[in-house]
């Protein structure tokens, strides 16, 4: 009886963590970039088939026009000249090898980097983190000061909406760290992490680079975008307290023995 006892609060106690593993699933498609057609290393399209733009699986670019300012980099060439945009030497890749990272010019006709997210349950909190950077292009010089990705969950929003603040209501709206660089610099990777409430089943990710810097000019970079659930307070509590009974019994049927 107490074999059975035990096997049962195993196969709750796994499945607890079944749902908690579930619930930390990565909801992003492509985040870390890797994922391109019509080539690498090339500005990002809005349109595919279009002569010398990349695509981003799962992703799209738009500025009103076309993709906007917004380029796919990568690590292994971004500080030589094979790198169709060429940053400075004090740059230092995330990873080792090649990856792929997304990066955008605050001031000059920035797109709009966005994915519609599906799978969503509405009222649930996500939880999203990414890192991001700040860095310069070769041949120019200058300091840049307070550039910073804002992000926006719920419907999709055009550049002229969130520069004028008129997104669409419900539309949640937040800002990463913003980051500085004197002339030359590189800010280092860092990692965000913000919390959204889903308002529905399907909501678009957003991501617009923003900065006051005079356009010297400032390189937001962008990788590894994940979202995923926050599992409820319950579930964590089910799953302690499973745990607490089996260590319980494993302690009883030791003192048994003794």
């Amino acid at each position: 009886m107490r074999i059975k006892s035990i096997l049962l609060s195993l196969s709750a106690i796994a499945a607890l963590s079944a749902g908690a593993a579930n619930a930390s699933t990565n909801l992003i498609t492509n985040g870390d970039f890797n994922q391109t057609t019509n080539g690498n290393n090339n500005q990002v399209g809005y349109t595919a088939g279009v002569a010398g733009e990349t695509m981003l699986t799962g992703w799209t670019s738009y500025n009103g026009n076309n993709g906007g300012y917004n380029f796919v980099l990568n690590d292994s060439q971004v500080t030589t000249d094979q790198s169709v945009k060429w940053l400075k030497s004090s740059y230092t890749p995330l990873t080792s090898g090649g990856n792929n990272f997304f990066a955008s010019d605050a001031v000059y006709h920035p797109g709009v980097l966005s994915q519609t997210v599906t799978g969503l349950t509405s009222g649930d909190k996500y939880t999203l983190s990414f890192n991001y950077a700040l860095a310069q292009q070769v041949g120019f010089d200058g300091a840049n000061a307070n550039n910073y990705w804002k992000v926006l969950f719920g419907d999709a929003v055009t550049v002229q909406q969130i520069q004028t603040s008129s997104i669409p209501v419900g539309t949640q709206s937040k800002d990463s760290a913003a980051l500085s660089i004197a002339s030359g610099g590189f800010s280092g990777w860092q990692t965000a992490t913000m919390t959204f409430t889903a308002q529905g089943a399907s909501q678009v990710l957003s991501f617009l680079a923003e900065g006051t810097a005079p356009g010297a000019p400032p390189f937001l970079l962008l990788d590894n975008v994940s979202l995923a659930a926050v599992p409820e307070p319950t579930t964590w509590g089910m799953m302690l307290g499973g745990m607490g009974l089996l260590g319980f019994m494993a302690r009883r049927r030791a003192a048994k023995r003794a």
